[in-house]
């Protein structure tokens, strides 16, 4: 794999002139919006809770409502409408069947066979699909070969091999921080075993803070902001996440040789201290003197990568946006 990215330069995106609906599922929210072609415009934007605790089917029923929705919006733009991209936070098999029901529990294909009855769709996880749009449209674009991190509610990530996210032979590459992380507490010395996505997480900077300060903060943005403000136990939670974060994304630099890694999620959104400790951490682990220099950047489409993603999917699988990569 190579760090040089004139060794895949890509060709110019090739923008479909229509339209796709969108629809990205996560732990926190469900956005979408019709993505049109080719200025990339999302148009009709809605964002809704997805309150996961209510159940699958609750869940499901709320996405198909804003599907139906967003697909009568398509259709009155006039343009040609190719059909609704779905990206969800879990485990997505090649045919759009669920592995997993950690957040969103649709394990099986009744999900996939719900958003057929509406129109032509493509459900894919939701790191494969945002890295697919960095790397067609985005901060990708100038790598062949790149590792991408989602940080949010959950972290995720996918490795984008030759422009194509590559899903491993069980569709479950990339659960990065899902397996437990022993570590020593700082405070009294007892082991904890944690999983990354406990310690590092928006939700899990929260808890983490709440319970070290006996506040009531609902947001990561808000620890984010006591952070910046001096707030000393938000510094040490914040960096600490941090941290972890870019200790884990030093080793896979170490393992994969990427030619950049590319940061998305609320979270991988983020500038001032999360940002900065992250991209350090990170670095102080890339073993290769050559690798030092790695480019680390955030994701070009902030919060609606993972939107923009879904649509994309589906647009490639249809025939409306072939890959863009020229190989040598």
């Amino acid at each position: 794999m190579s760090n040089d990215p004139e060794s895949g330069t890509p060709e110019q995106p090739y923008l479909p002139v229509g339209c796709a609906v969108g629809i990205d599922v996560g732990g926190t929210k469900i956005a979408g919006a019709v993505v049109e072609y080719p200025a990339l415009r999302l148009h009709a934007k809605r964002v809704i809770p997805t309150a996961p605790e209510r159940g699958g089917k609750a869940v499901l029923a709320d996405a198909l409502a804003m599907a139906k929705e967003l697909v009568a919006e398509a259709k009155a733009t006039k343009r040609s409408f190719a059909g609704i991209g779905v990206a969800v936070a879990e485990l997505v098999d090649f045919h759009g069947g669920f592995l997993s029901g950690n957040l969103i529990d649709w394990r099986g294909r009744f999900a996939l066979q719900a958003f057929a009855r509406l129109a032509s769709v493509v459900i894919e996880a939701d790191s494969r699909a945002a890295a697919l749009a960095e790397a067609m449209y985005g901060a990708g674009r100038p790598f062949r070969n790149f590792y991408y991190v989602t940080i949010g509610t959950g972290i995720g990530s996918c490795l984008l091999i030759d422009g194509e996210p590559y899903a491993g032979a069980h569709c479950s590459a990339g659960t990065l921080a899902s397996s437990p992380m022993p570590m020593l507490c700082a405070h009294c010395g007892a082991k904890s075993e944690l999983t990354l996505e406990q310690f590092a997480s928006g939700p899990a900077l929260v808890a983490r803070y709440n319970r070290e300060t006996a506040k009531a903060c609902t947001t990561a943005e808000e620890v984010l902001a006591a952070a910046q403000a001096g707030d000393l136990k938000a510094v040490e939670v914040v960096g600490s996440g941090a941290e972890a974060l870019g200790a884990t994304l030093g080793l896979m630099v170490n393992v994969l040789d990427p030619g950049a890694v590319i940061v998305g999620g609320g979270l991988g959104s983020a500038t001032g201290l999360y940002w900065e400790r992250l991209v350090a951490s990170t670095r102080q682990r890339i073993w290769a003197e050559t690798n030092r220099g790695l480019p680390i950047l955030q994701a070009a489409f902030g919060s609606d990568t993972g939107i923009i993603g879904a649509a994309t999917a589906l647009g490639q699988r249809v025939g409306l946006c072939p890959p863009v990569w020229r190989m040598r």
